[in-house]
Formats: structure tokens, sequence, C-alpha cells
């Protein structure tokens, strides 16, 4: 018997109603990844409750054990796609330990979905800087306050850590701390995938070779 709690699976006529706009065949003519990317990052920025720019980055701790959790993209070009975060974070010492990333774009509104893989390096210290200062004020002093990932006795510790560099920081510019910074995912591998009737979905994938993309398009 089929748990309440869990969605039955969509009837002919749900499929019809919901997926007109991933039947345009001509995405499979398409020759640049980042493109399409952005393409679609643009269309869930209309269609998503929030935050069309969420994603789940993969990484790997030094023992092989997979971690992953969501993230902000923040700039996407043809080099590749910058996050932000703590570098003293789990998520930053696996990426010092282990320098590449799987990321995973979820459109529900859109029944969409991007997967990409790739090496990952620091963005220059001059694009972090940039990027922080386009921070709010709190947000910026709440990145020189965090001990991100370490154990936290209570929430009055984190508030009274705010506020005594609030305090500080009166005055003053917030510039960024030393353990603040980005990365960039290079990809290697980058898979569209787009929701169709009765679980026949479409899937395509980019490879990056030394002469540039090519593309397959991968059964469902």
């Amino acid at each position: 018997m089929t748990d309440p709690v869990i969605p039955p699976s969509p009837s002919a006529e749900d499929y019809a109603a919901r997926l007109a706009a991933n039947a345009d065949e001509t995405v499979f003519e398409r020759t640049d990844p980042i493109a399409l990317f952005i393409d679609w990052l643009e269309e869930a920025k209309a269609s998503e409750l929030n935050d069309a720019n969420a994603l789940c980055l993969a990484t790997v701790d030094r023992a092989g054990m997979p971690d992953a959790r969501m993230v902000l993209l923040k700039d996407v070009d043809q080099r590749g796609f910058t996050f932000y975060s703590n570098q003293e974070s789990a998520k930053g010492m696996q990426l010092a330990d282990q320098p590449s990333a799987a990321l995973l774009f979820h459109w529900k509104s859109l029944h969409r979905q991007v997967r990409i893989r790739g090496q990952v390096e620091p963005v220059s210290a001059a694009e972090a800087d940039a990027y922080f200062a386009s921070r709010a004020r709190e947000s910026r002093i709440g990145a020189w306050v965090s001990d991100q990932s370490r154990p936290l006795d209570s929430r009055a510790t984190l508030e009274a850590r705010v506020a005594a560099k609030t305090a500080e920081f009166e005055g003053q510019e917030v510039l960024r701390p030393a353990h603040w910074s980005g990365w960039r995912v290079l990809p290697q591998s980058i898979e569209f995938w787009r929701d169709r009737a009765f679980r026949l979905h479409d899937r395509l994938r980019f490879d990056r070779q030394a002469e540039g993309w090519t593309r397959l398009r991968l059964w469902p």
C-alpha cells in the first residue's frame, strides 16, 4: 500500500497539464551549455517561489565520505559557477583537501534540473572583496562572528558575539575577514534534465574536451 504521506504518481492528465513547456526539441540543438544554463536560470527566476539560484553542493571529506548542503550561486560565466562561504567551514575544509565538487540545481516549478561536475578553484581576493562589499552590513558582521560548522552551546552565545562585533565595527566599514572567500567550479560535465510524461525524461549532457564542448542525448 502507498504511504499517504508520499504523493501519488502523476496521471496522464497531470502530465499533459504541467509539462508542455518541456516539449521544445530545439534544446537539443544548443551548443553552449553555459548559455543554456543562463536561459534556464532566467526562466526559474520568474517562476520559482524563492532562491532560483539555490544549488546543492556535494563534496567529499578526507575519509571519502560524501557531504551535501544548499548554497547560493553568486556568479556564472564561461569560466564556471561561483559561490562564497567560510573557508573554515566543513565545505571549505573539504574543498581544500579535495578540490572537486558536484552541483545540482532543481527547479520544481519548471520540472527541470541541472547537474554539474568539475574541479574547484578559489576566486581572487578582488572578486571576494567585491562580492563581500555587496552584502548587507549585518551579513558581513555575521561572517566575522561565525565559527561555521563548529559546536555552539546556545543561540545566546551567537547573539552576544554579534552584538559585540556590531559595537566593535560602529562607524567603520566592515571589510572581508581573511577566512571568508569563494570558489569557482570549473565544469567538466553539465547535464540538463527535464521532466517528460511517464518518466520518459529528456537528458542532455555536455562534456568539456580540449577542443570545446561535446554534446550527448542520454536515455531517460
